[in-house]
C-alpha cells in the first residue's frame, strides 16, 4: 500500500510539472488585450539600423546581393513584429553617392520613425533602398539613440552591416560606450553580414559595450531569424546580468545574491563565488560558457557546490565535442531545516565554475571566455508533490520504481501463465 501511494505521488508530481509547464503558456497565448489597447507597461522600442553602403551590392548571400537578402529578411521580420513593440528603421549610407567624406559621414536618417508599426508603410520604405554610399556607423548609433530617447521602456538598437565604420576618428565602439555611460539602459545588438576579422572585432566591441550580442550572418534565414529573436526579446525583456569577478579560492570569492551575473574565465580555469543558504532553503544555480572564438574539440564545463572547508556537496557537469555556441550545466542543493525553528544561521556555499576548454593555434586566450551565472535561492520542498522532495531527481528512486513495476508485472504474468496451464491440463 505504501509503495502504491509513493508511486501515485510520483506520477501526480510528473503530471503537475507538465501541467504547470504547458498551461501558463497556453494562458499567455490566449490572454485578452488590455482595455482600449493600452499596454500594462510602457511599450518596448526597437530601432533597426541598416547599412545601405555601396558594399551591400556584393552578391554572396544565397546567390543574391546583401541588400536583397536584407530586404527579404526585413519583410519577414515586419510581418512578425509583436503588436506591443514600437519599431523604427534607420539607414546609414543610403543617400549620398559622392566622394566628400564629410558629407558621406553624415549620411544617416530615420527611414521609418520609431512608433506603432504600419507594416505596409514600413515595407514600402524598405523597398526603395539601394546600396549607395559610406558606412557612418558611429553617427548612425548616435541618431538611433536619439530615436529611442525618452520614457522608461525597454530600448534596443539592432545594427546590421557588412563592413567596419569608414568615418574615423569617431570610433563607433566609443559611441557605444558613451551610450552605455548615459545609464539609459539601451542595448545594442550587432549582426555582421559575411564579416571579415576587423568588422567582427568592431561589432563585437559595440555589442559588449552595452551588454548586447554579436552574430555573424551567412544566410538570409539566419538574418531574419536573429532579428526576429531580438525584437521578441525586446517585447519580453530578460534580466540584465551584473558583472562580477570570481576568484581562485572560496575565501576571497565575491558574495552573490540571487540574480544573473557575467564574468570571464580563462581557458582551463576555476573560479569561485559565495552564496548564503538558510535552513529550509534550496540553492539552484546554473553556469553557461560561451564559445566566442575557435576552440579545440572535446571540452566541458563543471559547476560544483562545496562547503567553505572544501567538501563537495553536489555537482553538475556537461561535455561536448565539435562546434557549438554555448555549453551549460546546473545544480540544486536543498539545505535541511534546522531542528530549532528559530535558527536562521545561513550556510555559506561556494560555487566553483570550471572549464576544460583549450585554444587552437593562433587563438587569443585573453580576455577569457564569457561566463553567465544564474543563481536562485527558494524555499525548500516540503511535500511529496515536489519532484526533488519525492526523490526522482536523484535517479535511484526512478530506477527503483521501474524495477518494482517490472517485478510486479512479472509475478502477475507468471501467475496468469500457471493458471492457464492448469486449466489446459484439467480439460
Amino acid at each position: 500500500m505504501i509503495t502504491r501511494k509513493r508511486l501515485a505521488a510520483g506520477v501526480c508530481a510528473l503530471v503537475a510539472i507538465f501541467a504547470t509547464g504547458i498551461l501558463p503558456a497556453a494562458g499567455t497565448a490566449s490572454a485578452a488585450p488590455q482595455p482600449d489597447g493600452q499596454p500594462a507597461q510602457a511599450a518596448p522600442k526597437v530601432d533597426l539600423v541598416l547599412d545601405v553602403s555601396g558594399s551591400m551590392r556584393t552578391a554572396d548571400i544565397d546567390g543574391k546581393s546583401r541588400m536583397a537578402a536584407a530586404k527579404q529578411a526585413f519583410n519577414e521580420v515586419l510581418d512578425s513584429v509583436p503588436q506591443e513593440v514600437q519599431l523604427g528603421i534607420r539607414t546609414l549610407g543610403a543617400n549620398y553617392p559622392g566622394e566628400d567624406r564629410k558629407v558621406g559621414c553624415k549620411d544617416t536618417r530615420a527611414l521609418y520613425p520609431v512608433g506603432p508599426l504600419n507594416r505596409t508603410e514600413a515595407k514600402t520604405a524598405v523597398a526603395t533602398l539601394a546600396p549607395t554610399g559610406w558606412t557612418p556607423i558611429g553617427p548612425a548609433l548616435q541618431g538611433a539613440a536619439e530615436d529611442l530617447k525618452g520614457g522608461d521602456a525597454t530600448r534596443r538598437i539592432v545594427l546590421i552591416t557588412d563592413g567596419e565604420d569608414t568615418c574615423q576618428p569617431l570610433d563607433p565602439c566609443e559611441v557605444a560606450r558613451d551610450i552605455a555611460a548615459q545609464g539609459i539602459h539601451l542595448t545594442i545588438d550587432t549582426l555582421g553580414l559575411i564579416p571579415d576579422a576587423k568588422t567582427r572585432a568592431q561589432l563585437t566591441c559595440i555589442a559588449e559595450a552595452t551588454g548586447g550580442t554579436y552574430t555573424s550572418v551567412q544566410h538570409t534565414d539566419q538574418l531574419s531569424g536573429k532579428v526576429k529573436q531580438l525584437v521578441d526579446r525586446a517585447a519580453d525583456p530578460v534580466a540584465v546580468p551584473v558583472a562580477t569577478t570570481g576568484t581562485a579560492s572560496c575565501e576571497s570569492a565575491p558574495q552573490l545574491k540571487p540574480g544573473l551575473y557575467t564574468d570571464r574565465e580563462k581557458f582551463a580555469e576555476h573560479r569561485s563565488y559565495k552564496v548564503d543558504v538558510l535552513p529550509g532553503q534550496e540553492l539552484r544555480a546554473s553556469a553557461s560558457i560561451g564559445m566566442d572564438r575557435q576552440t579545440n574539440p572535446d571540452y566541458g564545463v563543471m559547476l560544483r557546490a562545496v562547503t567553505v572547508y572544501g567538501r563537495e556537496i553536489v555537482r553538475g557537469s556537461e561535455a561536448g565535442d565539435g562546434r557549438t555556441d554555448l555549453i551549460s550545466t546546473g545544480l540544486r542543493y536543498p539545505k535541511a531545516p534546522a531542528d530549532d525553528s528559530d535558527d536562521k544561521t545561513p550556510e555559506t556555499v561556494c560555487l566553483q565554475v570550471s572549464n576544460s576548454f583549450s585554444a587552437g593555434p593562433g587563438v587569443k586566450t585573453d580576455p577569457g571566455l564569457p561566463v553567465e551565472l544564474a543563481i536562485d535561492v527558494v524555499n525548500g520542498p516540503d511535500h511529496a508533490s515536489d519532484v526533488a522532495s519525492f526523490g526522482l531527481g536523484r535517479g535511484w528512486w526512478l530506477l527503483g520504481t521501474l524495477a518494482l513495476t517490472g517485478l510486479v508485472a512479472g509475478l502477475v504474468w507468471g501467475w496468469i501463465s500457471r493458471w492457464r496451464i492448469a486449466v489446459w491440463r484439467t480439460n
